[in-house]
């Protein structure tokens, strides 16, 4: 564990979200608890206390080592390959799911 990401020059600030919940769940009818947003790419994915662990799994496919929270008033980041949780004052006021999306689905996701 290091107290220092290495990673920070992948993150892409205007990256934005790949949609409201996490892609991979939407798509084969899963649930999440909480959302993380690849701060490199914007994929959306859920957490790792999430049965199918979207957000690791996107990170270690692609090499994409920071997520950010995606829930409302969280703006932490954490790096998978130094393994650090940080903040980064110009990305606190984060972008965030909509209101009744975590744990999810919603029961109506369209709205």
């Amino acid at each position: 564990m290091s107290d220092e990401c290495s990673h920070l020059g992948q993150i892409a600030p205007d990256a934005a979200p790949s949609g409201d919940g996490c892609k991979e769940c939407l798509e084969i009818g899963s649930r999440w608890m909480h959302l993380r947003r690849c701060a490199v790419c914007g994929h959306i994915g859920c957490c790792d206390s999430s049965p199918n662990k979207h957000a690791s799994a996107h990170a270690h496919g692609t090499s994409h080592a920071i997520i950010q929270s995606y829930e409302p008033g969280e703006d932490w980041l954490y790096c998978y390959e130094d393994d650090v949780t940080f903040e980064i004052a110009e990305m606190m006021d984060s972008p965030s799911h909509p209101p009744g999306w975590s744990p999810g689905p919603p029961r109506d996701p369209k709205r």
